[in-house]
């Protein structure tokens, strides 16, 4: 049996989003507590959330509500890198859970909580919540399959601080996948005296670092310092979010100093913007990628050749010079470079429209052919990307009609599995292509909204799941890739940087695979 035992460390809360109306005030909290005698923080975010409930959560601004009001059993590391700080995610230290351990079989995880605990409702943490949290994951739309990916097979109570979780199998990435929000730990007892899970959608019930005072995703949301909390407290008394859905709206009030950070600014407006008006610009390769998809079930994307075509039709250095402004760098693969086991073998698409010609002869579409592009709403680079493809593909006798969709028809557009072509971009959470490739590229995969599907790679992902030496896992991800990048589900358009704008003085920003900032990591002078 293995042991793991470290000292607890806290990082927590998180980015962007979509938007919904109404309101939310946690019942418990409706007191902002402490006297101000911190710092308040205020941060400019495009959008305003849709969910509180952990398990349901999936879009930046609901993310960063959850993590800062929930802890999970287990977090990610950090490190120094390049003189900055970011995530290790290789190193996985303790937070509600004081220790675990493993037996000999890697099947069975035992892990002792801590006895200090105290949720925001002032009632202690015991292992039945634990339990009851996991049960509320397994039974949520969302997060179930998580779940499953984690391989968890039952959750028990073996004491009053301890729980015992066993897995189908052995699988690396179930340590990985529960430091993740949507494993946060609930205040049961709140939640069942509320009625149970639809309270959650809009009220807190966690023991995290802040306590959530209101959020309108119209407008706002406020946070405050829980002054009980059980580890180090944050630096940061208050944290205020605005909803500003215009990009430069957003920036202004930046440059102003109206707010202390600004997300998702607009490429072109960062050009020149590190140092002027008081402002830092804190731009990092990230894992986020953007593609162009294909549905692979319809005519003429199920053809191979069709999809090589378009893939070589894509002007990417314009893509990453005339919209990116430098703040991406080239995609060669189905993962993100950064990502452990990546490989390009099997990518040959390079900008070539008379190779992408002599595919189309040979796939029997010598004059063209027509289809529907359906672009989501709400990012203006994937705007500006449709509009250069579809002159391209132009020039080889391929016709692209764009259908612009608001974000919230999109995204339901998608789940049905129809739609012929898209543009989509994707942060992995957890920075392993079993989870990327697992969402997005095998044929259960919640996302794979493409409807790929190659049987070979669907069985390389299944035996890496169970397989414990990283060499083999990654050279079974690297077959996978390979396959992947010679089929051609997706043009690879770019992998984004992650690109933080914030006042001088604010110190603290650690980058991670979400891609989402961590409140309770900041200071601020004043």
């Amino acid at each position: 049996m293995r042991t793991n035992k470290l000292l607890a460390t806290v990082a927590i809360a998180a980015t962007m989003a979509l938007a919904v109306t109404g309101c939310a005030q946690n019942a418990n909290n409706a007191n902002s507590g402490t006297a101000d005698t911190g710092s308040t923080l205020s941060i400019a975010y495009s959008e305003g959330g849709t969910t509180l409930d952990p398990a349901e959560a999936n879009d930046g601004t609901s993310d960063t509500l959850v993590l800062a009001a929930y802890d999970q059993l287990v977090t990610y590391g950090t490190k120094e890198e390049g003189g900055k700080r970011v995530s290790d995610t290789s190193t996985i230290e303790p937070m509600l859970a004081s220790e675990w351990s493993v037996d000999d079989s890697n099947t069975v995880y035992t892990f002792k909580l801590r006895d200090d605990v105290v949720f925001q409702s002032g009632k202690k943490l015991t292992a039945d919540d634990v339990v009851k949290s996991f049960e509320h994951i397994a039974a949520s739309a969302s997060a179930s399959f998580l779940y499953g990916m984690a391989g968890i097979d039952s959750v028990e109570k073996t004491g009053d601080h301890e729980v015992k979780m066993t897995l189908t199998a052995p699988n690396h990435l179930f340590l990985q996948i529960i430091p993740m929000y949507s494993f946060s730990i609930l205040d049961m007892d709140l939640v069942e005296e509320n009625g149970g899970a639809d309270w959650l959608k809009q009220n807190t019930a966690g023991s995290g670092p802040y306590v959530l005072d209101s959020w309108d995703p119209a407008s706002e949301a406020k946070l405050h310092r829980n002054d009980d909390y059980w580890g180090t407290a944050p630096d940061l008394e208050k944290v205020n979010l605005k909803f500003i859905g215009d990009a430069s709206n957003r920036l202004q009030l930046l440059t102003k100093g109206s707010v202390d950070m600004a997300l998702e600014v607009a490429p072109k407006d960062l050009e020149g913007l590190d140092g002027k008006d008081g402002v830092v610009v804190d731009s990092r390769p990230s894992n986020k990628i953007l593609y162009f998809a294909m549905n692979n079930n319809v005519a003429p994307f199920d053809n191979e050749k069709v999809r090589q075509a378009v893939t070589m039709a894509i002007p990417y250095d314009k893509l990453l010079n005339d919209v990116m402004k430098g703040q991406a760098s080239p995609m060669r693969s189905s993962v993100a470079s950064s990502t452990p086991g990546w490989t390009d073998a099997g990518n040959n698409a390079e900008y070539n429209l008379d190779r992408a010609k002599e595919l189309l002869a040979e796939a029997g579409y010598a004059d063209g052919f027509e289809f529907t592009f359906t672009l989501g709403s709400g990012f203006p680079d994937w705007n500006d990307d449709a509009v250069l493809i579809q002159a391209e593909l132009a020039k080889i006798g391929v016709t692209m009609n764009i259908q612009n969709m608001a974000r919230a028809q999109f995204l339901e557009a998608l789940a049905e599995k129809n739609v012929q072509a898209y543009i989509s971009r994707w942060t992995s959470f957890v920075n392993d292509p079993g989870y990327h490739l697992g969402l997005l590229l095998v044929d259960s995969g919640t996302s794979n909204y493409g409807n790929y599907n190659n049987p070979r790679v669907n069985e390389l992902w299944a035996q890496a799941a169970t397989e414990s030496d990283v060499d083999k896992r990654n050279e079974l991800y690297g077959e996978m890739q390979e396959i992947i990048n010679t089929d051609s589900p997706w043009g690879y358009l770019y992998e984004y940087n992650i690109a933080v704008t914030h006042r001088d003085g604010l110190e603290g920003y650690t980058s991670y695979p979400d891609g989402l900032v961590r409140f309770a990591q900041l200071s601020k002078s004043e």
